[in-house]
């Protein structure tokens, strides 16, 4: 927990903090439990328009941006499972474990580099930033279609975690910036599950491009990379010119519809000290609370199955038997189930109010596919139905887990470091996927379903203390003196630390 001697004020409330408190008041701001009535506040819409037009504006301005981006960002980074199928290992001779190692590369600056991307995206605006990532991977993806031996791959792999590294903390904090609590999760899983459309996607373009084997001297395996490149630096280049920001820059919003939108997240989570520079000494404050590392925990745990499936999916469907393109197509079906009920468990957890419940129930089904898989091995249908159960599991909870944990941080300083925290350190189980299916474990792979099972387990456990910590929090600063006298500008300063703050379960 951050002291009062520690908030430093270094700069003064903004204009747009005054002309906030000019539509709600100058009354102490009681962010509970989403969806509830906030004592003195009084927000009111521009009379031009209404609440759920503005959204819906809002929507059509940032989500399908962030998709597409998110969905290209992730298809670069797995299509080297689809292009295993293809000779990629055979034309750069890969030997023993080199395969594996060059999928770890990714993970090294990917980890590193999360919460410097968004700290770069908060000082040089998403508009900027995250296209100019996306041209970055665009190239890296383009260059890995090209590499002729073993250290170029892992060079272009490195390269491609690097850039990509700011793409899902950045995405997901550029949404928390602009929505409520209440009405975070069915937008955090439609963008989440660009994941599964891009594994989806991945594998019906890798069966079609899996036919241009031979064309130009190329095997197919490098075709999926170059086109694949090239169609994201094409998009990339368009996005420098369309691409959303945060509210306090956005032009296609009036100066009145700015202020609301401001106006109705204050109400919320309280004021987020937008015009703030993040600082070192940010970093070292927001790793103080013990809450940071849980969530960071609970992606971890995520992770590993998540990757697990994502870069070894269509290893594991080619021993049941299917030819190359028949395994890329049979890899759809897995990814498509995700998507659908993902977005069920979003909707769902936004009409309830609840994160809790939606990122531990789910887990039941991966824990039970992970059991069978361990024990079945010579049923096709039901191995092949446990690996849509895995998938279904694993990447609805995702999204619900990175929603809860992020939309419980308050301001942008502790926002952006904490996501950048989580996903940073959640992706070390990146690493740990990477060697979880090896080829002298096939056909059964139990190793890798183990490894699976227990980081599975460790999520649920965190997730739990996680629940346990924020409802004593809450329940102790029910019981505590309301008004402690803090400034706004302390309250900005404290986000969520704030004696005020409700937490969201």
């Amino acid at each position: 927990m951050i002291a009062n001697s520690d908030i430093q004020a270094d700069s003064a409330p903004s204009d747009s903090d005054k002309a906030v408190d000019e539509i709600i008041g100058n009354n102490s701001y009681h962010p509970g439990v989403a969806g509830a009535e906030y004592d003195g506040l009084h927000v009111q819409c521009p009379p031009h328009t209404t609440e759920r037009k503005l959204i819906t504006r809002v929507d059509w301005h940032l989500i399908p941006f962030l998709c597409i981006l998110y969905l290209l960002a992730f298809l670069d980074r797995v299509n080297i499972a689809n292009a295993k199928s293809f000779l990629l290992v055979e034309d750069l001779h890969l030997k023993n474990n080199e395969y594996n190692t060059a999928l770890t590369m990714f993970f090294v600056p990917y980890i590193i580099a999360e919460i410097p991307s968004n700290i770069f995206l908060k000082r040089f605006s998403p508009r900027i930033w995250l296209p100019t990532c996306m041209l970055g991977f665009g190239i890296a993806s383009v260059c890995q279609g090209l590499v002729q031996n073993y250290s170029g791959l892992l060079a272009t792999r490195f390269f491609l975690g690097l850039f990509e590294s700011g793409m899902f903390p950045g995405c997901f904090y550029l949404i928390s910036m602009w929505y409520k609590r209440s009405e975070s999760q069915k937008r955090y899983s439609l963008f989440f599950t660009s994941t599964s459309l891009a594994g989806a996607f991945g594998g019906l373009l890798a069966s079609a491009i899996g036919k241009m084997q031979g064309i130009r001297g190329y095997n197919g395996w490098r075709w999926i990379f170059i086109l694949e490149g090239i169609l994201t630096c094409l998009v990339a280049v368009v996005f420098y010119f369309v691409f959303p920001s945060f509210p306090e820059e956005a032009k296609w919003l009036t100066e009145e519809e700015r202020t609301y939108i401001k106006a109705r997240l204050q109400a919320d989570q309280g004021h987020n000290a937008a015009d703030r520079k993040t600082t070192f000494r940010d970093v070292v404050n927001v790793m103080k609370d013990h809450r940071v590392w849980l969530g960071g925990v609970m992606y971890f745990g995520l992770i590993v199955p998540a990757y697990g499936y994502a870069f070894f999916a269509p290893t594991i469907i080619s021993t049941y038997h299917y030819d190359p393109i028949q395994t890329q197509l049979h890899s759809v079906v897995p990814w498509a189930a995700s998507f659908g009920f993902s977005l069920l468990t979003a909707v769902l957890s936004d009409w309830m109010q609840h994160r809790a419940a939606f990122a531990l129930a789910p887990l039941t089904l991966g824990l039970a596919a992970f059991g069978v898989l361990l024990r079945v091995h010579d049923n096709t249908p039901v191995q092949y139905a446990m690996l849509c159960f895995v998938t279904m599991s694993t990447y609805s909870v995702l999204p619900i887990t990175v929603c809860w944990f992020s939309m419980n941080l308050g301001g942008h300083h502790r926002r952006a470091i904490g996501t950048g925290w989580q996903i940073g350190f959640g992706n070390i189980g990146g690493i740990i996927a990477t060697f979880a299916f090896l080829n002298t474990d096939a056909p059964y792979f139990k190793n890798g379903y183990s490894i699976c099972l227990g980081f599975t387990c460790l999520s649920g456990l965190a997730s739990v203390l996680y629940l346990i910590s924020i409802y004593r929090e809450n329940q102790r600063r029910k019981k505590a003196v309301r008004d402690v006298g803090l400034s706004d500008y302390e309250k900005s300063e404290l986000g969520d630390l704030n004696p005020e703050f409700r937490y969201m379960y």
